[in-house]
């Protein structure tokens, strides 16, 4: 057999690449083989010094159009099947990031169960599921890969067949063959349809199945029920900031697909259970409840009627059914034999099952016996708890300035102020407070409104019938992007009341929580006063003390764009201190929601160490996290990876509730005033290459992929936010994503070795790198960012740009090296990762995989540029992108 890939020693990617090797010559050719096999040693040889890039370029010159194309999809496939070895080794997992270590290391400082119970029980661990675009692979690409990882456990475990009867060496060959086979890019934009199934699945087919077998485990490992505190969230088609896609009718479509998804898993569930349950009444003592619910049921077959579990069953899939039609609109997919009213909520059928779980203990009598342990019911009976008939809590987001129009529209067609916009924030607080107090509505289905503000008015409209169908866990937060003020706040809910969902009165009621999202370092240093002016409002203070807690949304993406690196992560760290005293002030609990992003210049890294290192006093068992892009799939494309990074969430949210401060209140003082002094110098750096010239913005979109980016077809959302083409105006997530295709990272570390250059006292640094672990993290993810960046591909890209832009370069390039050389000073190391072996065998790994695929697509780029209007050339440049974020994982 062949073998295409150069690993060293591990197994699992030797095996996968043998069979890619085989795959490829088998459908791409001997020639195609060769050439690529020629290609992948020069790459390899150079990496290990033996060769320069010259002897890449000559070989790479060789491959023709259609070569050029297969040849991208090869070292794209291998990265993909790189990456699945690796999510099954654990590697991005580390040590302790479980619920029983966890408890362990806890017991071991003299704090016992019962504390993480109370503290569980009041708690929330939430993953949260965007439509952010840096997911470049289809979905089918991705399915195929699944089925690669489930075929390879079931080799693990010494099979030689499926449980179809198919050979797995041969059906793993199989499948590879039909990744070659797929087409990897999009021909159409997906839209917000396309986007709310894609997160569908990953809800119906990992999320459900996962999460309730995660609390069984916690369950054994407590010694008592675990409190249901992880519960899983969606933006997707309920966020509108800047995406015109999203209306009214797909958060309809979303919250009901998402009704559908889950019901039908319940429905399986009691059809399988139904089938398993076939205790007789001639055999065991059953109860007078289940009995009543059997004889309730309408089952009258006579083959049954010795089986009251199974008539009782029999009627719960009844009205399951109907609640199926009642709330999806759509009949079950298997119609059951009888009639049934849909189930009020999720508790009513909770009870239900309750009922039979208590009557399958009562069949062994006070010794409870084997059948009132756990098992698939009461998974069942986690899952309701869990997801509901909503399965995923759906969150509204808009941006301020959409609120602000709309609320100067309806004050003034209602005859209250003509000119809401004219106003200073002291009277619009005045005007919105005296407004909210008013039972009157505002709007008029007799008045017209502009299309903005009728199509808000219906969010909020579709928002409130979607709490009457499925219950108030469907939709719980509004998300206000760029939020500056408290008249930001208080416009929500002014339009929140115009459906009932904001009640006035004296003890005001706000069904969905108004959010502010605070995105860039000015933003973040105004929260603390913000959030005291709001919560010393007693209407909002009574609202957040009834519901336990008010929520602030922190940015990472913006805040880095604004700032750069080290002061976002600083800023954020600084701005979620700030707000503790705030909240504790105002007695209300705090719950910080971290809008993260894949790559480091956008929260990413470590979810383990990043919530280990939050600042102390604000994780207090609550955080929202969101889950982007291509993460979605590293994270939770399978049941194994999800229980991994699901187990590692809540573990680090536990060890950061209650574990005591690793630092001193001494050192902390000190080491917050050096990252002052970082921060300063950082930013100082940062902003004057970013900002500080104009001609910038020309040197970034000449020398990056960005415009051939924007062809793409992985987002319903615009890539700017308007049609400038300043830096301000472009999103976050573009931004990253074409530096980290230019192989710059810049996002991820610029500024920072400025920064430590300047610093007087280096010893101090090394002594923040070693114990603190807001600095541990953050270092240790810029390391992954630098080691990920290439100065000599770069220079390449560099290229591409005018002559009189090319010094801009000549300043990322010192930046880079000053920040390279820092870093090992201050973390005592001789390379890059060189305390981090897995993760830098990891790339290492991968780079002489991305090195060809970067040279290939400058080549398309230049002549995609001059004007040559071959397909294939775009084409290959949109492969090349694909492959490059593959292999990088963390891109966007």
């Amino acid at each position: 057999m062949t073998r295409l890939p150069p690993i060293a020693n591990d197994p699992d990617i030797r095996f996968l690449g043998t069979l890619l090797g085989d795959v490829i010559r088998d459908y791409g050719g001997e020639t195609l083989f060769a050439a690529t096999e020629t290609i992948r040693r020069a790459s390899v040889e150079r990496h290990r010094g033996l060769a320069d890039e010259t002897a890449i370029d000559l070989q790479l010159e060789r491959l023709d159009l259609d070569d050029t194309l297969e040849f991208v999809r090869g070292f794209m496939l291998f990265s993909m099947l790189a990456n699945l070895a690796e999510d099954r080794q654990g590697i991005a997992v580390e040590e302790g990031a479980d619920m029983a270590a966890v408890l362990e290391r806890l017991a071991d400082g003299g704090i016992d169960r019962d504390r993480v119970v109370a503290l569980l029980e009041q708690g929330l661990v939430a993953p949260v599921l965007t439509a952010h675009p840096t997911e470049v692979r289809r979905k089918s690409m991705i399915d195929h890969r699944n089925r690669i990882a489930e075929l390879m456990a079931m080799r693990d475990a010494g099979l030689a067949e499926t449980p179809d009867g198919d050979a797995v060496e041969e059906a793993i060959r199989r499948q590879i063959a039909l990744l070659w086979q797929t087409r990897a890019l999009r021909r159409d934009r997906l839209g917000v349809a396309d986007e709310v199934e894609t997160a569908l699945s990953y809800l119906r087919d990992v999320f459900l199945p996962t999460i309730p077998a995660l609390y069984q485990r916690w369950d054994r490992v407590l010694g008592r029920r675990c409190p249901g505190f992880l519960r899983p969230g969606s933006w997707i088609g309920g966020d509108r900031d800047g995406n015109p896609n999203v209306t009214a009718a797909s958060l309809t479509l979303a919250l009901g697909r998402a009704a559908e998804a889950v019901i039908g898993h319940y429905l399986d569930t009691v059809h399988a259970l139904g089938a398993e349950l076939s205790i007789s009444s001639h055999r065991a003592a059953v109860s007078d409840t289940v009995e009543a619910l059997a004889d309730a049921s309408g089952d009258a077959a006579g083959s049954r009627r010795d089986e009251p579990f199974r008539r009782a069953l029999s009627g719960i899939y009844a009205r399951l059914a109907a609640t199926h039609l009642a709330l999806s609109g759509k009949p079950a997919p298997r119609p059951g034999r009888l009639h049934g009213e849909p189930y009020a909520d999720p508790a009513a059928f909770r009870a239900d099952l309750v009922t039979i779980a208590r009557g399958l203990a009562a069949t062994a009598g006070a010794g409870g016996g084997a059948l009132a342990s756990s098992g698939a019911l009461a998974r069942l009976i986690r899952a309701v708890d869990i997801f509901g008939f909503h399965l995923a809590t759906l969150d509204l987001r808009q941006n301020s300035a959409v609120h602000e129009r709309v609320v100067a529209e309806l004050l003034k067609v209602a005859g209250v102020e003509d000119d809401y916009l004219s106003l200073d924030e002291a009277a619009r607080v005045a005007l919105l407070r005296a407004e909210l107090a008013n039972a009157r509505p505002l709007t008029s289905r007799f008045q017209p409104y502009s299309d903005e503000t009728a199509s808000e008015l219906a969010i909020v409209e579709a928002a409130a019938a979607a709490h009457r169908r499925f219950g108030t866990a469907a939709i719980r937060v509004y998300i206000v992007s760029m939020a500056k003020s408290v008249s930001d706040l208080l416009e929500v809910n002014l339009l929140l009341k115009e459906a009932g969902l904001y009640r006035p009165g004296d003890t005001p009621e706000a069904a969905i929580m108004a959010v502010p999202l605070f995105e860039t370092i000015e933003d973040l240093d105004a929260a603390p006063a913000i959030m005291r002016e709001w919560l010393a409002m007693p209407e909002n203070a009574v609202i957040a003390q009834a519901r336990g807690h008010q929520e602030v949304m922190i940015g990472y993406s913006d805040s880095n764009k604004d700032g750069g690196y080290l002061t976002s992560t600083w800023g954020l760290s600084k701005g979620s201190t700030a707000l503790t005293p705030v909240f504790e002030t105002a007695g209300v609990g705090m719950q910080l929601f971290h809008g993260r992003g894949g790559a480091v210049g956008r929260g990413g890294g470590s979810a383990f160490a990043a919530i280990r290192a939050q600042p102390a006093g604000t994780v207090q068992g609550r955080i929202r996290i969101t889950e982007q892009g291509e993460m979605i799939a590293a994270k939770y494309g399978t049941r194994e990876s999800a229980a991994t990074n699901l187990e590692a969430m809540a573990a680090a949210t536990v060890l950061a509730s209650l574990e005591p401060p690793r630092v001193s209140a001494t050192e902390s003082a000190a080491f917050g005033a050096a990252m002052d002094a970082l921060s300063a110098t950082a930013f100082r750096e940062y902003r004057e290459l970013v900002y500080g010239d104009d001609a910038f913005r020309t040197f970034f979109r000449q020398m990056t992929p960005i415009a051939e980016i924007a062809n793409l077809k992985i987002g319903s959302r615009p890539a700017s936010r308007t049609k400038s083409d300043r830096i301000e105006d472009l999103r976050a997530i573009p931004w990253v994503f074409s530096w980290a295709q230019a192989r710059v990272m810049l996002p991820g570390w610029y500024g920072v070795g400025q920064a430590i250059v300047e610093y007087p006292d280096q010893g101090l640094l090394a002594e923040m790198a070693e114990g603190w672990p807001l600095f541990a993290a953050t270092l240790a993810n810029m390391e992954m960012v630098l080691a990920k960046s290439d100065m000599a591909i770069a220079a390449r890209y560099a290229a591409l740009v005018d002559d009189p832009l090319r010094p801009f370069f000549d300043t990322i390039r010192s930046g880079w090296d000053q920040t390279h050389d820092g870093l090992l000073r201050v973390t005592d190391q001789s390379r890059l990762l060189d305390k981090s072996p897995a993760l830098e065998k990891s790339i290492r790994l991968r780079l002489p995989y991305i090195e060809p695929l970067n040279l290939l697509q400058i080549e398309l780029m230049k002549r995609h540029r001059a004007g040559e209007e071959d397909a294939r050339i775009n084409e290959g440049i949109l492969l090349s992108i694909n492959a490059i974020a593959t292999a990088l994982r963390n891109s966007g």
